[in-house]
């Protein structure tokens, strides 16, 4: 396939939104049974607006990839079939549920009541995991594309957006939560290892793939040796420029080495280095570096997927 910058920028973004929400819910819930000392209402209310940044951002790039924008509010009438519709259900109803949950520690300070703002983070995050089902299922669903039909492309949602979350958390609670934040440094890092593991398999997984469709198959011909010569116009269509990204497998390779040293390992050195200096600069690079990392990541999830009619569009007369 050939990936969308406006996607790509979507899902990273409201990935790390996610994440970071899901962080301070935790924190809420450690607080709650006395683990940790409950942070400031500050803190709260700080932190759901650095979120809200992310998820509008994310939302604002989502609005780049349609060709009519002002009919976007048509992409929620299929509901009841569509995972796609559903996603545009469920992101302003959680965008909505943290404005709230933020502006309960807000406008309440350390006098609001604690049953509010938890009601509220709870609704958020199953808002929130929804949300993460709706946008891996959007993917998942499509069982011609068989690099993403897979539990594989939930996971590595969930899991990469929640671990660039809990990075930005891990550095945002350094200089407003100092009881909180080697907390958050420990969950961030098991989150990134799960995520490489979950994100390893896949590549694994697809690696392996034998693809279900043949050039036999594409083109109703049983004969055991078929080689293209042109696909019937002089240059480039629909076909060759939004189902086949164009580039080298170089490239592609690179890319992947790229994505998995910048989202895996690197932070997890960057992390550790900031917990045993207690460097903020190491954290904010972590963070840095592993959503520079996803970013390559998810350019590498969509050109991967090999759609089915490249049989028969490969190569230009």
């Amino acid at each position: 396939m050939n990936p969308a910058l406006s996607v790509i920028f979507f899902t990273t973004l409201i990935g790390v939104g996610q994440g970071l929400f899901l962080a301070l819910y935790c924190a809420q819930l450690l607080s709650l049974v006395a683990v940790i000392a409950a942070p400031a209402p500050g803190f709260y209310a700080l932190g759901s607006a650095i979120a809200l940044v992310f998820l509008v951002a994310g939302l604002a790039a989502s609005f780049l990839h349609l060709g009519h924008p002002e009919r976007a509010w048509r992409a929620a009438a299929m509901w009841r079939t569509s995972w796609l519709s559903r996603e545009v259900i469920v992101l302003p109803a959680f965008i909505g549920t943290v404005v709230l949950y933020g502006a309960a520690h807000y406008i309440g300070g350390a006098a609001a009541p604690r049953g509010i703002s938890l009601a509220l983070g709870g609704i958020a995050t199953l808002l929130c995991l929804t949300l993460f089902v709706c946008t891996g299922m959007i993917y998942a669903c499509i069982r011609f594309m068989q690099e993403w039909a897979s539990p594989l492309t939930l996971a590595n949602y969930f899991l990469l957006g929640s671990a660039s979350g809990f990075t930005l958390a891990t550095a945002f609670a350094f200089f407003f939560a100092a009881d909180l934040w080697p907390i958050f440094a420990a969950i961030a890092a098991a989150l990134t290892l799960f995520a490489f593991v979950s994100r390893a398999a896949s590549l694994h997984r697809n690696a392996r793939i034998t693809p279900k469709s043949t050039l036999q198959t594409a083109i109703g011909v049983r004969h055991p040796k078929i080689v293209q010569k042109a696909q019937g116009a002089m240059g480039g269509s629909f076909n060759t420029r939004e189902f086949f990204h164009g580039k080298r497998p170089a490239f592609a390779r690179s890319v992947k080495w790229i994505f998995l040293v910048l989202a895996f390992p690197l932070p997890l050195l960057l992390l550790a280095g900031g917990f045993a200096l207690a460097s903020a600069a190491l954290l904010v690079a972590a963070f840095a570096v592993q959503y520079a990392g996803l970013l390559a990541e998810r350019w590498f999830f969509f050109a991967q997927a090999n759609h089915p009619q490249n049989l028969y569009y490969q190569a230009v007369s």
